[in-house]
């Protein structure tokens, strides 16, 4: 029974026991007695698997890729992974963004010059395109003079020279902005440089060449490119795995220690869920999971997982050892009364993970196949370790006993809030019921209506230089991001064949013409070049300057076996919805050309091309499978408590805190993106651990005798101290991700953390009077008058 003294604080009477009869989780949560029995050798046990975990995770490597989140067995992904194999360019190209508004004084031009000069010489850059690259127009018989000449003219001379080189065709607009203030250097590395440890080291020396050939020249200096992208991303995810870990570890540590009292109870509560991490990060490792931008919240999702049913069987320990009972019994009840409830928490966040498997994306479904295993390990530890860890440091149980009956301040207070909560919610249920329907109601209309989003800058730091260069050249070169056409000959077709030149100039054409799109650079851009300047158009002179191009350079626009050529052009770093529109009307304007020349297979690629194409289809295919979610865990949950009353009670709490914060979303502006429908995904599954945990203990309160209302506020007043400790500790351990530098991580943390405040809201004041109506509701469709209809029967 439920009491308050005349201080205003509520007591519980009496530690309900196990039930006998089948259990909701099947009787697997026995499995965390087994350890128990022989608590030292599970230890020895535990700390072979942790030296196995230690040399697993040593063997994680980071995925830096940029087009991860769209690899796939899809036709696009296909031909823009040929592609790349066939033309490698853009994923071997570092951007130097010089920028300033100095930057052709003639003193800055020489330092400008020096500096390029000596990045030709950094090892593991096999060559170099710049403004100093451009030729003047070449003579009869002889090689193109370089535009720039040894020693730069002085006075008006100089003045003149400046406007001949603004104006360049090679170079306007591509290597140098309109305006003459940015300049553009492209250097491609080795590939071998790129993916290996060696590129941060290339970095390194690119970086400082910069500062020490630009000092005092008053410009602005940054990189860019996909090689600083992924070295960017690869020192993020380092980092944020450390940062992650400790902050992580520390939360979980400090609340535990001041509402316990009792390094004993911390080390019971927070230890199982830290091995718990360990573990699940050395069987990834093991498992050859690489780390990458979602697997970083790997750390922080186990804690989520682990550390709410940590905390439940340690309260509930707790309860028993405080009410008289020993240790081992205390921690065996423990796990027979609430380890059903953690099964199937465990259950519910499995299936969170499963419904990621439904992604086009193999990276997103990696994420669901590692967050499977991780729950699996972390119901293990969790199960296993809190008894074992109980009984082997809990000391002086009835000294605990007496001192805590009379002194037990910060868990008292909780209870006496779920108290004051669960007498209100109760009181009126079908009112607040119906409150709860209409809110969840608008605010799914709202959620709704949010939109698909995707921009790559989303996926790399944007604390660092790449970000902000990149969005340099979206201002000053029409675009970073590279766009290409394929243009595949048919068989037997030469390269230097008339249809295949008039083809390439064709396509050529027709992308310059697409708005959105410039910088456009193909075979046709050096056959215009020669045409204009040396008067002549014969293919013969035209290969003969493609063979003088050094061969890194050739690889840009022609395949090794020329059978297939790319133009290629730039687009800004806008939002995927924004770029569609510009892929979809380029291609469309290619079928002019197709039909022009027959049998010259004619394809849109590129990574911005896949991701304007192919993000928002795969981020709404995620969010149906959220909703589909929605069900397969009610009816999972009712079919483990085996009670329709239960599968209808955790749908409004289980829905609200995602459709809240999709609200938020759509209140900043934010849209769908794939860390935040991920989020939303997973973070329902955790959600309803508040709601397991507390049909559980309903489940048990439940009984002749006890009317449905007292239920409710002793199964409250009983799991909800835990409960509110637990959200604050697991918002602690995912809002950490704040301090990424990854945008995705960000919003992927924060809109977690949210998540789970929100279900805990939702726990509170939706699940308590829902339950309630639909037990009443239950009864008097029985017509059992005032007698309880137990839950646990449907």
């Amino acid at each position: 029974m439920l009491e308050k003294n005349s201080e205003s604080q509520v007591h519980v009477e009496k530690i309900e026991e196990p039930r006998s009869g089948l259990s909701i989780a099947f009787g697997i949560e026995r499995l965390g007695l087994i350890p128990m029995r022989a608590p030292i050798l599970s230890c020895i046990v535990l700390v072979l698997l942790l030296i196995g975990a230690v040399f697993g995770v040593h063997r994680i490597k980071i995925d830096d890729s940029l087009s991860q989140l769209f690899r796939s067995d899809s036709k696009d992904y296909k031909q823009y992974e040929a592609v790349t194999k066939r033309f490698p360019a853009t994923e071997f190209d570092v951007l130097v963004v010089v920028e300033g508004k100095t930057l052709l004084a003639r003193d800055n031009l020489e330092k400008l010059r020096d500096m390029v000069t000596d990045l030709q010489l950094v090892e593991g850059v096999r060559g170099l395109v710049s403004l100093f690259s451009a030729r003047q127009a070449p003579e009869p018989g002889k090689l193109p003079a370089a535009l720039f000449p040894n020693e730069l003219p002085e006075g008006a001379a100089y003045d003149k020279f400046v406007e001949t080189v603004k104006s360049n065709e090679i170079i306007r607009g591509k290597l140098l902005s309109e305006d003459g203030t940015l300049a553009l250097i492209v250097l491609s590395l080795e590939p071998e440089v790129v993916g290996s440890n060696k590129l941060s080291k290339v970095v390194g020396d690119i970086r400082k060449i910069m500062a020490d050939d630009l000092g005092g020249s008053g410009l602005n200096a940054q990189l860019s490119g996909v090689p600083v992208m992924q070295l960017e991303i690869r020192n993020a995810v380092e980092r944020d795995g450390l940062t992650y870990n400790i902050l992580g570890i520390l939360a979980g540590c400090i609340i535990a220690i001041v509402f316990f009292r009792k390094i004993s109870f911390m080390v019971a509560a927070a230890f199982p869920p830290m091995i718990a991490i360990l573990l699940a990060l050395g069987g990834l490792g093991w498992a050859n999971f690489n780390l990458n931008m979602f697997l970083n919240v790997m750390t922080p999702l186990i804690m989520v997982i682990s550390f709410s049913d940590s905390m439940q069987l340690t309260f509930a320990a707790r309860d028993r050892l405080i009410a008289g009972q020993d240790k081992f019994t205390a921690f065996k009840n423990a796990v027979l009364v609430v380890g059903p409830a953690c099964v199937l928490t465990h259950g519910t966040a499995g299936i969170s993970f499963i419904a990621l498997q439904f992604s086009d994306s193999d990276l997103i479904r990696k994420f669901g196949e590692a967050g499977l295993a991780a729950t699996i390990i972390a119901l293990i530890a969790v199960l296993s370790l809190v008894p074992v860890f109980g009984v082997l440091f809990v000391r002086n149980e009835k000294i605990f006993a007496v001192k805590f009956q009379s002194a037990d301040a910060g868990v008292q207070a909780l209870r006496n809030f779920c108290y004051w909560i669960a007498v209100r919610m109760v009181g009126r249920p079908g009112l607040f019921s119906l409150l709860a329907l209409i809110v969840v109601g608008g605010l799914g209309i709202i959620y709704a209506n949010l939109e698909p989003r995707y921009r790559l800058a989303d996926q790399v730091p944007d604390k660092r230089q790449a970000v902000a260069a990149s969005s340099r050249l979206d201002a000053k070169l029409t675009g970073a991001n590279p766009i290409d056409v394929l243009i595949e000959f048919p068989k037997g077709a030469s390269l230097y064949a008339p249809d295949t030149l008039k083809t390439i100039a064709d396509v050529h054409a027709m992308v310059e013409k697409t708005a959105g799109v410039g910088n456009v650079w193909s075979l046709e851009t050096l056959r215009r070049w020669l045409a204009e300047k040396a008067g002549s158009s014969d293919v013969a002179t035209l290969k003969e300057y493609v063979d003088l191009i050094p061969e890194h350079l050739v690889r840009r626009f022609i395949s090794k076996d020329q059978d297939a050529v790319v133009v290629s052009g730039r687009v800004p770093d806008l939002d995927s919805s924004q770029i569609l529109p510009v892929v979809d009307k380029l291609d469309k304007e290619l079928d002019k050309v197709r039909a022009e020349h027959p049998g010259y297979e004619i394809a849109v690629t590129g990574l911005s091309a896949i991701a304007a194409r192919n993000s928002a289809s795969m981020i709404e295919k995620l969010n149906r499978g959220l909703t589909v979610e929605f069900a397969l865990v009610a009816i999972f949950i009712g079919l483990a408590f085996r009670s329709i009353v239960v599968m209808f009670s955790c749908i409004l709490p289980g829905i609200f805190p995602v459709v809240l914060s999709g609200t938020v979303l759509w209140l900043l502006g934010e849209g769908l993106q794939f860390a935040s429908v991920v989020a939303l995904t997973v973070s329902f599954g955790l959600g309803l651990s508040a709601t397991i945990h507390f049909l559980n203990r309903l489940r048990l309160e439940t009984k002749p005798g006890v009317t449905p209302e007292l239920a409710v506020e002793r199964a409250t007043v009983l799991v909800g101290p835990a409960l509110i400790l637990t959200t604050v500790v697991l918002a602690c351990g995912l809002v950490v991700t704040v301090f990424s530098d990854l945008p995705s991580l960000r919003l992927f943390g924060w809109l977690s953390a949210f998540s789970m405040v929100a279900a805990l809201v939702a726990d509170l004041f939706i699940l308590r009077p829902t339950s309630m109506f639909l037990i009443n509701l239950s009864q008097k469709l029985r017509g059992r008058g005032g007698q309880p209809a137990p839950i646990e029967k449907a």
